[in-house]
């Protein structure tokens, strides 16, 4: 089974300015909840662009583990979609989506299909998944909006 996750924020900063601080995958640890020990593996900088793979370790629910994804759109400045090659999900895509609603504020949305290893026990799982990714994402909206406000 293939669940979503959407989230939508708007942030009083121009367009390349957004895009450009969600390019740098260095600001990743920055919006990252501290317990999940997330930590870059691939050498810095990364070159964001089609193809490129980006190597993760991270510990959820105590459990380290190691996760592979790769850049398998970038639109500059619109768009740009990582999915996972190797990880914690049989299936994880997501889309970030940039748009200027001004001069001076930008929206970004998030679209992620995921689905959890194993199907009887994912479905089993996802109410104990589900209420951990979404607050991550919390987390992330927050950290964003005091880093760029």
């Amino acid at each position: 089974m293939t669940y979503q996750i959407s989230t939508d924020l708007t942030l009083p900063r121009p367009l390349d300015e957004v895009f450009e601080f969600f390019a740098d995958a260095s600001n990743l640890e920055a919006i990252t909840p501290p317990e999940l020990k997330f930590r870059i593996v691939t050498p810095m900088p990364i070159e964001m662009r089609a193809g490129a793979l980006i190597e993760y370790r991270l510990s959820l629910f105590g459990i380290p583990f190691s996760w592979l994804t790769e850049i398998s759109v970038w639109d500059e400045g619109r768009r740009f979609v990582d999915r996972q090659i190797s990880g914690p999900f049989r299936v994880w895509h997501h889309e970030h989506c940039f748009q200027a609603v001004d001069q001076h504020t930008s929206r970004v949305t998030d679209l992620v299909h995921y689905s959890l290893p194993f199907p009887p026990v994912g479905r089993l799982a996802h109410p104990i998944v589900r209420p951990q990714l979404e607050r991550i994402f919390s987390y992330r909206a927050e950290r964003v909006r005091e880093l760029l406000a």
